[in-house]
């Protein structure tokens, strides 16, 4: 496979400016081609005679309703973090059996929201565990375990190991099993995450190999879910290379393999891949409004602020960034070294520093690559600026916008008028 996944005509039939000119800037851009090729990728890991698997798209990667509806239509269920990820599943077309909840230190109410709609639920606590007896004795439950390695491209994002809030350690299970008795719970499932953007198989193939080794502890399990974090090349210009799926495909089908025969248990295994099923079909585009130079730095400032792309505040992620628009003269430079900036009031929002790009000049348009994950869904409305509306280029390359871009009303739309204050206090 070619390292650059993006199509030609990732466009479809249409170009950046006519896109601009037409949805206003900043805009996500996604392509439906690309989008059903990584969920396909996903569906297809393991082979399909010899196993019960099924790959879960977790959709805070992106919950635009559009593209999980798409995702649902390639055959992959999901997971939810809250009642609302839950709530969007379900506007798409997601059953509650499709759904697996696997919350962080929620409360009673988000508890009951996922029981009572009859969603799979995964504790990773023992207070958490006992949380859910109390409110569903006898319940079915799903218990998340950290096995003490984790991985990921930053220390934000690992999410197992001796450092993180995620997960029961096993020096625990004996509480666990106390809490399972006394509130005669079932144990359906066991999960993990290791952590996210990973492109070397090894350690998420250790994890595989501990969480079946504590699978032997619970002998009504009905599924266990090895967790996702699988990773994109964002930096494809530079010659980073993708996570060769095939051979993770055949590493980790030797492993079930070996389980199976050892202890011949007819279990469901799952993955949770959020990032890369949506990571590579999305493109952030926006316009550059300003260039300046100060103090031996290029600036060129953009309405990409953090708001809108968060990954590179939060992250220091660093993204492939196309140009488009101008037109060059033959003695013009045609590449300079930049600092790519945001429109927020702070100093962090910075998209880039110091990268050598093509020659930018305000009236550009830059494109932010692979911005399908954690792009949108991490999109606020600081410094009250707006959050942008989405596209979609279908199968047949025509856009369709899929999210309108806010208003100045939408501001303001949720805010209580005193008078219904007064109301509520009498």
């Amino acid at each position: 496979m070619n390292n650059d996944s993006r199509p030609n005509n990732f466009y479809g039939v249409t170009t950046p400016q006519e896109l601009l000119a037409k949805y206003d800037s900043p805009l996500y851009v996604y392509n439906e081609s690309v989008l059903r090729t990584r969920c396909r990728e996903m569906a297809q890991l393991l082979p399909k005679s010899g196993f019960n698997f099924q790959a879960d798209y977790s959709c805070k990667a992106n919950s635009n309703v559009e593209l999980l509806k798409i995702i649902r239509e390639e055959g992959l269920t999901a997971d939810a973090m809250s009642p609302g990820e839950i709530f969007v599943l379900c506007a798409a077309g997601f059953q509650p059996s499709e759904i697996f909840y696997i919350g962080n230190n929620v409360s009673d109410t988000e508890m009951r929201y996922a029981i009572d709609h009859q969603v799979a639920v995964s504790v990773d606590s023992l207070s958490q565990l006992q949380q859910f007896g109390k409110i569903n004795p006898g319940g079915k439950v799903a218990l998340r375990f950290n096995p003490g390695i984790g991985v990921g491209h930053h220390q934000k994002v690992v999410t197992a190991g001796k450092n993180t809030k995620f997960g029961i350690t096993t020096d625990h299970l004996p509480e666990v099993k106390q809490c399972i008795e006394k509130y005669h719970l079932k144990v359906c499932g066991l999960n993990q995450h290791l952590g996210s953007l990973f492109l070397d198989d090894q350690v998420f193939l250790e994890g595989v190999q501990k969480l079946l080794t504590l699978a032997n502890d619970f002998e009504d399990l009905e599924f266990i879910d090895f967790g996702g974090g699988m990773g994109v090349p964002y930096q494809k210009s530079q010659g980073q290379l993708r996570l060769d799926l095939l051979k993770l495909g055949i590493h980790l089908a030797d492993i079930l393999s070996q389980w199976k025969a050892v202890h011949h248990r007819d279990i469901q295994f799952k993955i949770e891949p959020g990032r890369y099923v949506v990571a590579e079909c999305g493109v952030l585009l926006g316009r550059v409004h300003a260039k300046k130079e100060g103090y031996g730095k290029t600036y060129i400032g953009t309405d990409l602020g953090f708001n809108v792309f968060a990954r590179a505040v939060l992250y220091g992620a660093e993204h492939d960034i196309e140009v488009y628009g101008r037109q060059y003269s033959p003695n013009e430079k045609k590449t300079e070294i930049v600092t790519v900036v945001g429109n927020i009031c702070e100093s962090g929002d910075i998209l880039t520093d110091g990268r050598e790009l093509p020659a930018i000049g305000v009236g550009d348009i830059l494109g932010i690559m692979d911005a399908g994950a954690y792009g949108m869904s991490m999109a606020s409305n600081y410094n009250n600026r707006l959050r942008p509306a989405e596209v979609l280029i279908g199968m047949d390359g025509t856009p369709r916008l899929i999210r309108r871009r806010e208003s100045l009303e939408d501001l303001v739309r949720n805010f209580v008028p005193q008078e219904i204050q007064s109301a509520t206090v009498r």
